[in-house]
């Protein structure tokens, strides 16, 4: 079979499916998650196996540690996804959700009713686990899902796909629900961002030239996020102590995930008191700064930042500084610079921390807090399947309710229109 045949047969059969899960209940939904989850315990051996088989190749392509360490399936991670599974199966189903219903003059009542949005593909790399969350959070919003992971994950991936198959077979609902491409030609990804017929939203999970790639090709709707350069302003009325715990914090948490704070942002008025306790922390981190002319004045540990350093997402040790007049140029800064992600305000000004909520223009906004909360379960979305620093339709953490739409109900009794 073409590429092209096996590509459309695969869209056919997600089409179909999708029209079953939308009338699937909560209890077969719960119930296929569950059996999910048993099928993966059972097959725990074939995973470390198969997972076996992709390491071994990737060793032998030389991928780097951190590629490695995230395509790994120990012990450890697959009880994660199996607990994944029970987790998103005890969430709230937003699925048939009838809200904001009120009576017109006409006598007709108006509302809308939460509704999935059909097929998902979801590009992902690496990470086996991927598979399941993005499995279990489209299956439970009553979507069906075509999912293509990474090449070098390919055998583990086929070995997760199976177990969800025999979950979904045992719960009664179509098999074709969830579908894990089985072919490593890099142009099935150009075939599946192109099927409007077929598909109805495309979730990238990646680097940014995947990312970059996807959004410029895709004939699809896009959920998506190039980057995460995230800001942290201290103002001039913030409490120092909490501000060094919040940045400290930000940063160095963890260096490699989207919400870790790339630019820090100081008021003039207090950045030759902060800035050099400031240094002294990150000194005591390893981490590498680089700032501007003030900045480097203040502290000779501080490097001399470029004009792409500001746009950077480090994913690293290491961080940009930034001394501003005041807030205004904080929130012209972040704008301009930032990728509209997370960004934070340490004050205790309440007046200046409601404007700078409502000017910067990121999909999350934080004050006095870390950068690093940006994540779906930290939200209380229980999971997600990626953060979207899109407008439209959802941003932010993407969790079960961003994975549908809605659509206008109208209930009458015999009504008619006369004019």
């Amino acid at each position: 079979m073409s590429l092209e045949s096996y590509m459309n047969q695969i869209g056919q059969q997600a089409r179909a499916a999708s029209r079953l899960l939308a009338k699937a209940s909560t209890e077969e939904k719960n119930m296929a998650l569950f059996a999910m989850a048993e099928a993966l315990e059972i097959a725990r051996p074939k995973l470390i196996e198969e997972n076996a088989k992709d390491m071994k190749s990737g060793e032998e392509k030389g991928l780097d540690s951190a590629m490695l360490d995230r395509l790994l399936l120990t012990d450890a991670r697959i009880d994660g996804m199996i607990e994944g599974l029970k987790q998103v199966a005890t969430l709230p189903d937003p699925i048939g959700e009838i809200t904001d219903m009120v009576y017109r003059p006409s006598g007709i009542q108006v509302g809308k009713m939460r509704v999935p949005l059909g097929v998902i593909g979801i590009i992902y790399e690496s990470r086996p686990n991927v598979t399941i969350d993005a499995a279990s959070l489209c299956l439970k919003s009553g979507n069906a899902t075509i999912l293509r992971g990474g090449s070098e994950a390919f055998y583990s991936n086929q070995a997760i796909a199976q177990a969800v198959i025999l979950g979904l077979e045992k719960s009664g609902l179509p098999e074709h629900a969830v579908q894990v491409l089985n072919t490593t030609d890099r142009d099935a990804v150009g075939k599946l961002i192109t099927m409007p017929e077929f598909v109805d939203v495309i979730v990238p999970r990646g680097g940014k030239g995947l990312i970059k790639r996807i959004s410029q090709d895709a004939r699809v709707p896009v959920i998506k996020h190039l980057d995460g350069n995230c800001h942290v302003y201290i103002d001039d009325e913030a409490y120092f102590d909490k501000a060094l715990s919040i940045i400290i914090n930000a940063k160095t948490r963890r260096y490699g995930v989207c919400g870790a704070m790339e630019s820090l942002l100081v008021h003039k008025e207090v950045a030759e008191d902060f800035l050099p306790r400031i240094v002294y922390a990150y000194q005591e981190k390893n981490v590498e700064l680089v700032g501007c002319v003030a900045s480097q004045a203040i502290s000779s540990a501080i490097g001399e930042a470029s004009e792409e350093d500001w746009y950077t997402e480090y994913l690293a040790p290491k961080l940009s500084v930034k001394i501003v007049n005041d807030m205004d140029e904080a929130i012209l800064h972040i704008n301009k610079y930032g990728s509209h992600h997370t960004d934070a305000i340490v004050s205790q000004n309440y007046s200046k921390t409601r404007v700078f909520m409502a000017g910067v223009d990121s999909a999350s906004v934080m004050v006095n807090a870390s950068t690093q909360f940006a994540d779906g379960f930290e939200y209380g979305l229980g999971a997600e399947i990626g953060i979207s620093t899109d407008k439209i339709h959802v941003r932010g953490p993407v969790g079960l309710v961003g994975l549908t739409s809605q659509k206008y109900i109208v209930l009458g009794d015999g009504h008619t229109r006369d004019n």
